[in-house]
C-alpha cells in the first residue's frame, strides 16, 4: 500500500520528535512518501497529486484545516478520473490540531499517538468506512467540508481567533470560549440578516446565526462535545440549527440543551431545524462572516449548501 503523508510542521499538538516517532510506526506497515505542508492550499495540491500519481492513501497528520484542505484535494483532482469515493486514494486522519473534530468524529483518539495504534489495525485490516461530504457553493467558489460550515456569529468568533494566531497566540478551547464570550458582546444582537430556503425546507427567515453539520458532534470544549445538531451523521444530508434570537436569555437556554453528548434536539420557539438535507440556500441582507472546518473564509452575502453523499473512503 502506498501512502502519502502530509505533514503540518506547525500543528498544535505535535512536534518534531512525536511526528519522527508516528511516520516510523506507519512506515512499518506502508509505503510512505512525507511532504510537509507549507502554506495555505498546499494539502490540497498535495493531495491532487497523490490522486494523479495512483496513491492508495492520503494520510494527513495535522489539524482539521489541513484534513479539509486534503479532502478537498482529492475530490478536485483534476486527473480526469470523476468517479466515486472508491476510485480516489484513502484518507488517513492523525490528529494534530486543537480540536480535531473530524478525527473524533470518526471515533478516533485525541492523542496523536494513541490514534495511531488504532490506525495501525485499520491499515492491517484494510478497514474502511465511507463517509459523505457538504460542499458549500457561493459566488464562484466552491469548497467541500467534512463536519461543519457556520454564518454569523460562530464565524465571526473564528475570525477573532485567526487574528490572534496570526499574532502567534495558540488556539486553545480556553481562547475560543473566552473570544466567544467577548465578542458576544459586541455583535449585532437586533437586527437578523439571513434567510434560509430549499427545494424540500421551507423558507425561515430573521436568522442571526447558522450551523450547517455534516456529522456530530459540531466542536469541542476541551473533552466536552458540543451538539447543536445531533442527529447529523456521515450517512445523512445536511443539518441546520438556525439562531433567530441572540438574546441572553435565549442563549442561556440553549446552551445547556447542546452541551454534552445527546441525541435529542434543542427546543425553542426562536430555532430554525433542518434534518437529512440535501441543499438549501442561506442569504444574507448584508455581509455577513463565513467559515468552513473551522476556516474562516470571509464575509457573503449567499451560499447554497449541497450534501455530497459517499464522498470519502476513510481508513478508520
Amino acid at each position: 500500500m502506498r501512502a502519502m503523508l502530509l505533514v503540518n510542521p506547525t500543528a498544535t499538538t505535535t512536534n518534531r520528535r512525536t511526528r519522527d516517532v508516528l511516520i516510523g510506526a506507519l512506515s512499518a506497515t506502508m509505503s510512505i512518501k512525507v511532504e510537509e505542508t507549507a502554506y495555505r492550499g498546499h494539502a490540497a495540491l498535495l493531495s491532487r497529486k497523490a490522486h494523479a500519481s495512483g496513491y492508495d492513501v492520503v494520510a494527513v497528520l495535522g489539524g482539521d484545516g489541513t484534513i479539509n484542505e486534503a479532502a478537498n484535494g482529492l475530490l478536485d483532482a483534476e486527473d480526469g478520473r470523476d468517479g466515486d469515493a472508491t476510485d480516489r486514494p484513502a484518507l488517513l486522519v492523525i490528529p494534530g490540531g486543537s480540536a480535531n473534530v473530524f478525527a473524533r468524529a470518526l471515533g478516533l483518539p485525541n492523542s496523536a499517538v494513541e490514534a495511531v495504534g488504532a490506525l495501525l489495525e485499520a491499515i492491517r485490516e484494510n478497514r474502511r468506512r465511507t463517509v459523505g461530504l457538504g460542499q458549500a457553493l457561493w459566488n464562484d467558489e466552491s469548497r467541500y467540508f467534512t463536519f461543519c460550515s457556520g454564518m454569523g456569529y460562530d464565524a465571526e468568533v473564528i475570525r477573532a481567533v485567526e487574528g490572534m494566531r496570526g499574532a502567534g497566540r495558540k488556539a486553545t478551547a480556553a481562547r475560543y470560549v473566552n473570544t466567544a464570550l467577548q465578542h458576544y458582546l459586541s455583535t449585532d444582537r437586533r437586527h437578523a440578516a439571513m434567510t434560509v430556503e430549499g427545494p424540500d425546507v421551507p423558507r425561515a427567515g430573521n436568522i442571526f446565526m447558522a450551523i450547517i453539520s455534516n456529522t456530530s458532534p459540531w466542536t469541542y470544549v476541551g473533552s466536552r462535545p458540543i451538539c447543536p445538531t445531533p442527529w447529523a451523521s456521515f450517512e445523512t444530508g445536511l443539518d441546520l440549527l438556525g439562531l433567530q434570537r441572540l438574546g441572553v436569555p435565549s442563549m442561556l437556554r440553549l446552551m445547556p440543551q447542546i452541551a454534552g453528548a445527546r441525541d435529542t434536539l434543542p427546543t425553542g420557539r426562536h430555532l430554525v431545524q433542518f434534518h437529512d438535507e440535501r441543499e438549501f440556500t442561506l442569504t444574507a441582507e448584508r455581509p455577513v462572516a463565513f467559515q468552513l472546518d473551522g476556516d474562516y473564509l470571509g464575509e457573503v452575502e449567499r451560499v447554497t449548501f449541497r450534501s455530497i453523499p459517499d464522498a470519502l473512503q476513510v481508513l478508520v
